[in-house]
């Protein structure tokens, strides 16, 4: 099967989650696969590996506008017309040759991996040229993969899409608990864990608040973040709440540093109001960590029974259940116990097959 994959979204992004998505499907189709990527001549990024990986290079060199959607458009056509390609599989919703996506001469597979603009527009700033093109890249698709049923319900009720296109293909961790025992450092006394952004929606300043009710329960206690450094606006409001000496941000780690912070972490706690799917949660369970997480959007559908969940609109609910997990060890360690076995149920091997499925079904109705 020739699959064209347009890399648009190595053009967006150095490093990512949806880098990671296509990297892990290319690189584990089967041997008869014939994927081609269409890349911008950036030679230092991180391009999918497969034996029978096809580059497409489009040089993006400075040109006058008019000049430029020329040669965009004429590259997109020969791609076309020379390769003959089973199916499409883009990217992102916006191709590298800026071409409508409806420009393929084959079927065209779409990911989606959220609805977070339109749901919380406030909150993720997107503009509306970027919805459209989002918009007609979804409409343009025979078939829909979606990284939750949450993000398919979402969907549905906002695209009115027909439910037969759209297929769920959950997500995979990359990390492990056979990576965390290196020599890394991580805090000395106990401690909460936090990862990723802190983009208003991830709902950190509440986890504050909760986590400064928590440390009366045990002065010790930590909070560690991962990511950026705090900016001012956060810093001010550690100092606020008088959480200087609890917090320690590590800033951005290697994955054995990151598997070793959750395996000796009390818990992931993560207080999102929306994800698409939610991948720290299972990484954390496969590091045989407890999670907290938000009873929103995708979160229950990773975590299930195997973590605690609570209402993130309510300082309150997080902070009983951050006290819950110091004062229960024997609850701790049999959520551990559940989420490291739930956390094997989501491989990439069964991601890769279902995604080939969707591509199967394609190809041959044809």
């Amino acid at each position: 099967m020739k699959i064209l994959y347009d890399g648009e979204i190595y053009s967006n992004q150095v490093a990512g989650g949806i880098n990671r998505y296509f990297a892990n499907i290319i690189s584990r189709l089967p041997s008869d696969f014939t994927p081609s990527l269409i890349v911008e001549s950036s030679p230092e990024l991180n391009y999918p590996v497969h034996p029978n990986l096809k580059s497409l290079w489009w040089y993006k060199r400075f040109r006058p506008e008019r000049l430029r959607i020329l040669t965009d458009k004429l590259y997109s056509n020969a791609i076309n017309k020379f390769n003959h390609f089973d199916l499409a599989h883009p990217t992102y919703y916006s191709l590298v040759t800026r071409q409508p996506l409806d420009n393929y001469k084959c079927p065209i597979v779409i990911t989606v991996y959220d609805m977070i603009h339109e749901l919380l527009p406030q909150q993720v700033p997107y503009s509306s040229h970027g919805i459209s093109i989002k918009s007609k890249a979804i409409k343009s698709a025979q078939a829909i993969i979606c990284i939750s049923e949450n993000t398919k319900k979402d969907l549905v009720n906002l695209y009115s899409i027909p439910e037969h296109k759209i297929s769920v293909t959950y997500l995979a961790a990359e990390i492990d608990v056979s990576l965390s025992y290196g020599s890394e450092v991580v805090p000395k006394d106990p401690y909460y864990l936090y990862i990723g952004s802190r983009a208003k929606y991830k709902n950190f300043d509440r986890l504050l608040l909760a986590f400064a009710k928590t440390i009366s329960a045990q002065s010790d206690l930590k909070l560690c973040v991962i990511g950026s450094p705090f900016n001012e606006k956060e810093a001010k409001r550690i100092a606020e709440l008088k959480l200087g000496d609890h917090l320690e941000n590590y800033g951005y780690v290697s994955d054995s540093h990151l598997a070793k912070l959750y395996r000796n972490s009390m818990a992931l706690v993560y207080p999102s109001l929306y994800e698409g799917f939610g991948i720290p949660p299972l990484e954390a369970m496969s590091c045989q960590t407890a999670v907290i997480a938000a009873n929103s959007s995708s979160l229950p559908e990773v975590v299930d029974d195997a973590g605690l969940l609570f209402n993130p609109e309510s300082t309150d609910e997080l902070a009983e259940q951050l006290i819950f997990l110091l004062n229960h060890p024997i609850e701790r360690e049999n959520l551990i116990t559940k989420g490291y076995a739930r956390s094997k149920l989501f491989t990439w091997e069964k991601t890769v097959a279902e995604t080939i499925d969707v591509y199967r079904s394609l190809t041959e109705s044809r």
